[in-house]
């Protein structure tokens, strides 16, 4: 396969993160519609944290099948560590970073050049999001890529498409958290935020058709799920303090269902 087939199918895969970043530009809205954005988000990042942390573990599984089999406990022994790092790591260094943006000066929550302000809570949690949507594209990229290495061209395929819809959702749930507030972002700062979810896509997709490696894909799983608990705990706390009644289950079915149905789609077609 092609270097520039390899690009347009990591464009695909990541591009369509772009479709639900709109929403945050929505003007405000009642409680209600606003605990329910809240909600429907934490059932996206729900579904998210259970995928990342189903494939994070099965080569480690798999490492440890093969050292009860009587071969060496190694491999097993360096992937779980590699695990418990990433996920320490996500999570630790995310809660470090926030603590460290909400010390400054607000007339310095002004990184990369004025277009994504952080000086308000409901930005800098879509900022976290996107981060921890991004490491888990960059762990789809590298499947993608794999794929199309190894002439697997329908499952590659498959793997864009479902990806392709799984990141159309999670556009959605990067800026529900500013479209449940009262901040309306610009577009430039729409775009910084899908570039961040959404590029590491093609990225992965880039270095997977290169390089096969089990234990890079691990380590960024391991990322994506320590971030997702932070942002996920972040979210209940705002929920919880809106208690909407039935609103906060119902979205979080709404999220789930919309994360399952998606992965339904990519099971379907052999991946």
């Amino acid at each position: 396969m092609t270097t520039g087939t390899v690009i347009v199918m990591g464009i695909i895969a990541g591009g369509t993160i772009f479709i639900g970043l709109p929403i945050g530009r929505l003007p405000a809205r009642g409680a209600g519609l606003r605990a329910l954005l809240n909600a429907i988000t934490i059932g996206v990042l729900l579904f998210l944290l259970w995928d990342v942390l189903a494939h994070a573990v099965d080569p480690v599984d798999a490492a440890l099948t093969a050292a009860t089999d009587g071969r060496s406990w190694w491999p097993f022994t360096g992937l779980a560590a590699l695990l418990f790092a990433g996920l320490a790591v996500g999570l630790i260094g995310l809660v470090a970073y926030d603590r460290w943006i909400a010390r400054r000066p607000r007339e310095l929550h002004v990184p990369i050049h004025g277009v994504l302000r952080l000086g308000d809570p409901a930005s800098r949690l879509a900022f976290l999001i996107a981060v921890g949507i991004g490491l888990h594209n960059f762990s789809e990229g590298l499947a993608i890529g794999q794929s199309a290495a190894s002439g697997q061209l329908q499952l590659a395929v498959t793997l864009v498409i479902g990806f392709a819809l799984h990141n159309a959702t999670e556009g959605f749930g990067i800026t529900a958290p500013m479209a449940a507030s009262s901040v309306r972002p610009r577009w430039r700062q729409l775009a910084i935020l899908g570039v961040i979810g959404g590029g590491p896509t093609l990225v992965g997709t880039l270095l997977g058709s290169v390089v096969v490696n089990d234990a890079l894909g691990l380590v960024f799983l391991a990322l994506a799920a320590g971030s997702i608990i932070y942002v996920l705990v972040q979210l209940i706390g705002v929920a919880l303090k809106m208690s909407r009644g039935y609103t906060l289950y119902v979205g979080v079915m709404i999220g789930l269902i919309a994360g399952f149905v998606t992965d339904f789609i990519v099971s379907a077609g052999g991946a």
